[in-house]
């Protein structure tokens, strides 16, 4: 019998905005401490692919990381930091900036058909819905979702002329409310659901598989709510139909996220940081409308991190994830162009952090 998940990460709105546990403001110690980390990363020389954690010493910096990362894991399950200088430094240092903090946090994963490790999350005049659409180069308003790692991070450079209010929801709310009042959908939800791999797919992965939305392994819950990749094997001949009662537990999950018993929304300011646990948190983005000016366009970069403390995952997750052993390095999306280096960096990434290596 399914019972309700509950704990720290079953949030609502209310409860965020009246303990503001979710911002966490930088000291003018903790960013000396990440600048002077920086400026001898820089004098090293080193590459993206050539450092790992023990490159980047951190000081005061290195427990703020510490205490975001036990936050995502076992407690409300996400938190922004506010208060990066990314003014002062230049797009490129900031990505280096970016990558380096996140060798404190996890291992970096692919995140499309270009197997970039980095995302830059702007209007690029991509198209969100249908077969092979993706939303981080739209401004388009994103369906709630999770991303295809167990942590996402956004690192916000510039933000929009109007618009682009980011919206989280917890997972473990949800799934816990729909089970007081629609317990057959939740049953639904933890059965399996086609997902496409948006044209993405590498030469060793199908187009489609199969995935469940919740699942549970050793007492551990996890959601993996991406309509788009579901809408989309609607279009593809051959592809199992969704059932009503599929459909109507897909428009359960957004309706209830998009609520305001349930949305916790937030301006992301140029130099936050937010990290988002993908097991239990679901995120969405409103539509917006960007500057002229190329210089001033909306701009955030990402990335997707496997974590060392990552929970175990169920074994319908393996055709995705690649691995579903806590603390492992999986998730991510392969695709189709893997940068040369990344198997020994990734070996070693994950030797720093006492990781399990998951080699492509």
């Amino acid at each position: 019998m399914i019972q309700p998940i509950g704990g720290a990460a079953a949030w609502r709105p209310t409860q965020l905005e009246a303990s503001g546990a979710w911002l966490r403001r930088l000291t003018a110690a903790e960013i000396a401490d990440l600048e002077a980390g920086f400026a001898r990363l820089k004098a090293s020389g080193k590459s993206m692919l050539e450092m790992v954690r023990e490159d980047f010493p951190l000081g005061p910096f290195a427990a703020v990381l510490a205490e975001v990362a036990r936050e995502m894991e076992s407690g409300i399950g996400f938190r922004t930091l506010r208060g990066i200088p990314v003014e002062r430094y230049s797009v490129e240092d900031a990505r280096l900036l970016f990558w380096a903090i996140g060798t404190h946090l996890g291992v970096a994963r692919p995140q499309g058909k270009a197997s970039q490790l980095m995302s830059d999350v702007r209007d690029a005049g991509g198209t969100y819905r249908g077969h092979g659409g993706r939303g981080y180069n739209t401004n388009a308003e994103l369906d709630f979702h999770t991303d295809g790692s167990d942590v996402v991070a956004l690192l916000c450079l510039k933000t929009a002329r109007s618009g682009g209010l980011s919206r989280l929801a917890s997972s473990v709310a949800i799934h816990d409310a729909l089970l007081a009042e629609r317990p057959e959908l939740v049953e639904t939800l933890y059965g399996l659901f086609p997902h496409s791999r948006q044209k993405e797919e590498a030469a060793d992965e199908t187009p489609t598989y199969m995935a469940p939305v919740y699942s549970l392994k050793d007492g551990h819950f996890a959601a993996r709510y991406i309509r788009n990749h579901i809408r989309s094997t609607q279009q593809i001949e051959g592809e199992p139909r969704l059932t009503e009662q599929q459909h109507a537990a897909l428009d359960a999950i957004q309706d209830l996220a998009s609520s305001d018993a349930f949305c916790f929304s937030m301006w992301l300011e140029p130099g936050d940081l937010q990290l988002v646990n993908n097991h239990v948190i679901i995120h969405s983005r409103t539509h917006y409308e960007d500057f002229e000016e190329p210089e001033r366009k909306r701009h955030l970069l990402r990335l997707w991190l496997a974590v060392p403390e990552g929970r175990p995952l169920c074994d319908a997750m393996r055709e995705v994830y690649k691995n579903t052993a806590p603390g492992s390095v999986r998730g991510g999306f392969k695709g189709q162009n893997l940068p040369p280096g990344l198997a020994a960096w990734q070996a070693r990434a994950a030797a720093a952090l006492g990781m399990q290596d998951t080699p492509y």
